[in-house]
């Protein structure tokens, strides 16, 4: 017995809006996060995850419910809620006495679980016990990666990737000094990443360059790796490939330099500059001895250029 799907066209204007806006594009906008908690959480996992959320913001929907999901026993419910509010990313808080204050981020691939950590926090200071100005919503944070972890082990240059994606926001082409308002520092130490928030205040210096100095705005925490869910290398590389029409391709005879100035290499047949008429005025034309010696030249020249009889000899019989 086969099962056929059954596809249903939106009748309204509005459904066919979100169906459109769900559909997958060639340059995506920033990724939404969605933000939730478990069955049981403590104030701390509760409080970073709104600080996060504070900062993801308007890239992230907060659900006000608990809900009783366990994510790295059964993921289901939470692709469901990813399907629904058509966001890639989620930050689920936890919390019980083998493993107090956890925070859980996952990403997804296709509706599916792609990635999943899950963090304890420890040393956590609040967004609100820093009492400096805070930054404008909505920006995109200079994101700083600290440790040889990062690039020597496997399971911690997944996470940077997980929180590269979790961060990022928006791709963009060019920047503006006065743009680079926050910094994220993510520092790996043994088992630990440390995460701190920075505010840039731009000084006054003796040149045009100012000068640069870091605020700590919060929020601040240890953040200690405790179980993984990682995708296999085949899974990963097909979530990182990129479609044909994105790819850059390369030009024949073109170059560009570390400066980014473009090179190009043209091809020139030979030129017969003789014959390049370059006097266009009434008294740069050709008097009648250059016309007479120009004619005489070409027949030498046709004449020297014609193939000559061979010369046979015979010899006469006497």
């Amino acid at each position: 017995m086969t099962v056929i799907s059954r596809v249903v066209k939106p009748t309204t204007h509005r459904g066919k809006r979100a169906i459109l806006k769900k559909e997958a594009k060639l340059i995506e906008e920033a990724k939404q996060t969605l933000c939730f908690k478990g069955k049981n959480t403590s104030q701390i996992v509760v409080d970073f995850m709104k600080n996060l959320y504070h900062l993801k913001k308007p890239d992230a929907q907060m659900m006000q419910k608990k809900n009783d999901i366990l994510p790295f026993e059964d993921v289901t419910p939470i692709e469901k809620f990813a399907v629904k509010y058509n966001a890639p990313l989620f930050m689920m808080a936890l919390h019980n006495k083998k493993r107090p204050h956890n925070l859980v981020m996952g990403r997804m691939y296709e509706h599916t679980l792609l990635d999943m950590v899950e963090f304890g926090i420890e040393n956590y200071k609040d967004l609100r016990d820093f009492k400096v100005p805070k930054i404008s919503e909505g920006l995109k944070p200079l994101l700083v990666f600290n440790g040889e972890l990062f690039d020597n082990n496997h399971e911690f240059s997944r996470i940077k990737n997980l929180l590269v994606d979790m961060f990022q926001r928006e791709p963009v082409e060019k920047i503006r000094l006065q743009g680079l308002e926050h910094v994220l520092s993510f520092t790996a130490v043994e088992n630990k990443i440390l995460l701190r928030s920075y505010k840039i205040l731009l000084k006054k210096s003796d040149s045009r360059i100012p000068r640069i100095e870091l605020e700590e705005i919060g929020p601040r925490a240890d953040l200690i790796c405790r179980r993984t869910k990682l995708a296999s290398e085949d899974l990963f590389k097909q979530a990182c490939k990129k479609p044909k029409e994105l790819k850059v391709k390369k030009k024949k005879n073109m170059s560009v330099d570390n400066l980014g100035s473009t090179f190009g290499r043209i091809h020139v047949g030979a030129q017969k500059l003789n014959r390049i008429q370059t006097r266009k005025m009434k008294g740069l034309k050709k008097t009648m001895a250059e016309k007479k010696a120009g004619t005489k030249r070409k027949n030498v020249d046709s004449n020297d250029s014609s193939p000559k009889k061979a010369r046979t000899t015979t010899d006469s019989a006497d």
